[in-house]
């Protein structure tokens, strides 16, 4: 059945995480698509990305997801590969007030680059470092609900939260996606270019799996 699924989908739906360099993306990224964690991980160089298949409300959803570099020289060329992108997990180190303060450039640069309708969900991360903690979580829920965006916190280390995280903003995305093919059948149209099945990046599997480096498993 799992292989099945890792073969046939119903749709493809691309994700992107963003955020200062070190608030671990990567971690995140290898968490969901693998369950691993590395305590060792180097900053991002460019752009990476996995996927991972999974059920949602009854549907195959093709998560593939882009980890780009945080670092201020990279942006120039990460800022094109929010095209196509449906949905975005806005990500900070709650141990790192600066990580929060940027959040706000973070969310402008999403904004002026990506489709106007994309999902966007605020994510603290390394909860397990709670005798650190530097932003509160009331700070950054408050942040969140002014802006619009669904918030969580969560630990990759600990894998806390990390799968929700996903399945909220697939669930959400999906949503869309449902409803806007609801109303191009009722018009007639055929479905949302960039949303079924293979449209929104033709990037294989195996492809996707070659561009991480081996880490320590769970």
């Amino acid at each position: 059945m799992a292989r099945r699924m890792e073969e046939e989908y119903d749709y493809l739906v691309k994700v992107v995480l963003i955020g200062d360099s070190g608030v671990g993306k990567s971690n995140i990224l290898s968490r969901f698509t693998r369950n691993e964690f590395c305590l060792e991980s180097k900053s991002t160089i460019g752009v990476e990305f996995a996927t991972r298949t999974l059920q949602v409300e009854g549907r195959i959803i093709k998560a593939q997801i882009w980890d780009t570099a945080g670092q201020e020289r990279y942006r120039a060329i990460t800022s094109a590969y929010y095209r196509g992108a449906l949905g975005a997990l806005l990500v900070y180190d709650i141990t790192k007030p600066t990580t929060f303060e940027n959040i706000g450039r973070w969310l402008k640069e999403l904004r002026d680059h990506a489709d106007s309708n994309i999902v966007i969900s605020l994510i603290g991360n390394k909860t397990d470092l709670k005798h650190l903690r530097a932003v509160a979580s009331e700070d950054a829920q408050s942040y969140a609900e002014k802006e619009g965006l669904s918030f969580i916190e969560t630990s990759a280390l600990e894998a806390t939260n990390v799968e929700q995280a996903f399945q909220l903003i697939l669930a959400e995305i999906y949503r869309i996606i449902s409803k806007k093919n609801l109303s191009s059948s009722e018009s007639g149209a055929g479905p949302p270019e960039g949303i079924k099945e293979g449209k929104t990046v033709l990037v294989s599997g195996s492809d996707a799996n070659n561009t991480k480096r081996q880490c320590c498993s769970a």
